[in-house]
């Protein structure tokens, strides 16, 4: 095991000071992100995503496939936390949230509606003097 643990040192201090500029990162950026979400934005039980057509499709295209892309190594990256150290959960919540797949908006509601995770979430927005979320 120790021989392991010398032979991918650099491996892991490289996954160790990822981990932690993530968890530094997410400290600031979730509660920034909180606050620019809508008010109603989980208010309707299903949601209409709008399609780009005509001049910025391919941008579009382009933009939601980079954010899955970012979403999925995300995702892989706090499976690998889970075993080593950081903040694996997040991450791959964090990295849920970016991707686009069915029931994802489900899934959103779903959290938020848990009476802890919605009394966090406005504890967050009214730090920020933001309206609580209309669920």
């Amino acid at each position: 095991m120790l021989e392991f643990l010398l032979e991918y040192k650099q491996l892991f201090f490289a996954l160790a000071w990822g981990s932690l500029v993530l968890f530094v990162v997410s400290l600031v950026a979730i509660p920034w992100l909180i606050t620019k979400i809508p008010v109603d934005y989980f208010h309707e039980q299903r949601r209409v995503t709008p399609s780009a057509k005509g001049r910025y499709f391919l941008l579009a295209q382009l933009l939601a496939g980079i954010k899955n892309v970012l979403g999925f190594a995300l995702v892989l990256s706090g499976v690998l936390m889970l075993m080593l150290p950081g903040q694996g959960v997040l991450t791959i919540l964090i990295g849920l949230f970016l991707m686009d797949f069915p029931g994802k908006y489900t899934l959103e509601r779903k959290l938020v509606c848990m009476p802890k995770v919605q009394r966090s979430l406005n504890w967050i927005r009214a730090k920020a003097n933001k309206e609580p979320f209309n669920i």
